[in-house]
């Protein structure tokens, strides 16, 4: 898998674009594009990978994305089951490269500078959100524009808007360093289960293996191992709530090949074991099914 640029091209009668997909598995690679994105995420659940974050995903998750913001969301087939998700996306110049900077629109350009970072969308505002995108699909093109601006005013106006990668604003703008690190984390996030070395990954950059340790800090706050821990452990976390395979097992499927140490970094990244997060995933998805 590597990064790749998305073309998306509206439909003639439309400056943007809205469409359900419905598919087996997420399998986009790690991707961008110049439109903002926003993602609602109707069924399905896995790990969600938004410039140098990983987080876990699940239905209702509501992203929106600011402009080259590379991402993708993967998650585990399951039998019977369908990852359905509704994705808005829209050119910052679809109506004018002046539009944004009129007065009235002086919010909604703030919130869309300020996406550059990608932000979660949770609450109150989540539920208004959605709603508005699902009548969307059924609109006429001009309640479509209308709809639009309606999410937009309703995301300028909330704080249940959460940055999720801070870091990934800040960083060289030069578009060498930009396909460096869609390289990198595309190839971590295709193979971080491998045996995967500090001198492979600074080869896919093009570095040395101190250079690339220097410029892999710079970007994430973490070492490359670190991150590599993250990916791996965010995998376990899936298969432990998703799966009745054995600890053991499921270790060696993320990439751990020391259990002992596999053992050591899940308590120091949770606070538990293994086996007590499980105990306490299942439990908690008991208590969901009763409630519901």
């Amino acid at each position: 898998m590597r990064a790749v640029f998305e073309k998306i091209d509206p439909e003639q009668s439309s400056s943007f674009t809205i469409r359900t997909i419905a598919v087996p598995v997420f399998d986009a690679p790690f991707h961008f594009h110049p439109e903002y994105e926003l993602t609602w995420i109707i069924s399905g659940e896995g790990q969600r990978y938004v410039g140098s974050q990983i987080d876990d995903f699940q239905a209702g998750d509501l992203v929106l994305l600011g402009e080259n913001l590379p991402h993708c969301w993967l998650n585990q087939y399951t039998e019977g089951t369908t990852a359905q998700a509704t994705v808005l996306q829209f050119r910052g110049d679809c109506w004018g490269k002046d539009f944004w900077h009129l007065p009235e629109m002086k919010a909604i350009h703030t919130l869309l500078q300020q996406s550059s970072a990608g932000f979660q969308i949770t609450g109150s505002t989540q539920s208004r959100v959605t709603s508005l995108m699902q009548r969307m699909l059924q609109a006429s093109a001009t309640e479509k524009l209308l709809g639009l601006l309606h999410i937009l005013h309703e995301l300028s106006n909330s704080n249940e808007l959460h940055s999720i990668d801070y870091s990934f604003p800040t960083q060289p703008s030069n578009q060498t360093d930009i396909i460096r690190f869609q390289k990198v984390f595309a190839f971590m996030i295709e193979h971080f289960k491998e045996d995967l070395s500090l001198e492979t990954v600074a080869h896919i950059a093009h570095l040395s293996p101190t250079s690339f340790c220097r410029y892999f800090k710079s970007i994430t706050q973490k070492t490359f191992i670190e991150m590599l821990h993250e990916f791996r452990l965010h995998h376990v976390c899936q298969l432990l709530q998703k799966s009745d395979l054995p600890i053991q097992q499921i270790a060696f499927d993320a990439g751990f090949n020391d259990i002992p140490y596999f053992n050591k970094l899940f308590r120091k990244k949770y606070g538990i074991t293994p086996n007590d997060y499980r105990k306490a995933m299942i439990s908690k998805n008991l208590q969901i099914k009763k409630q519901g």
